[in-house]
């Protein structure tokens, strides 16, 4: 279940965001969290399987046409391409009317949207 990050949740998300090579910068992390706070465009969700922790973070910037994972990251016993497949799945259900894509580092993700 994707759940967008909130104050309260927000130092779930730093320690999920820190697995990330570009967020291991403490200054790093707190600019990113700041720019998620301050702006409509940028959104961080929550990620959570059956269990009650959150096992991930997904890093989105939207505009009216286009959803743009920016990064996603899972805690390391969830490193598991089902894991990444819900995740990204259920981004695109949240957001029926636009398309998901990826940044380059990030578009291999694309593929569990795939019909067959």
């Amino acid at each position: 279940m994707l759940i967008e990050c909130k104050n309260d949740t927000e130092k779930v998300a730093m320690g999920l965001l820190s697995y990330l090579p570009d967020f291991k910068n403490l200054a790093n992390l707190k600019d990113e969290i700041q720019l998620n706070k301050n702006s409509a465009e940028f959104c961080l969700y929550l990620y959570r399987s059956k269990d009650p922790n959150f096992i991930g973070v997904i890093g989105t910037q939207a505009n009216k046409q286009f959803v743009v994972i920016r990064y996603i990251s899972f805690a390391p016993d969830f490193r598991k391409a089902k894991y990444e497949a819900k995740a990204v799945q259920e981004l695109a259900q949240s957001n029926p009317q636009k398309r998901i894509t990826a940044v380059p580092e990030y578009i291999d993700l694309i593929k569990y949207l795939k019909k067959d």
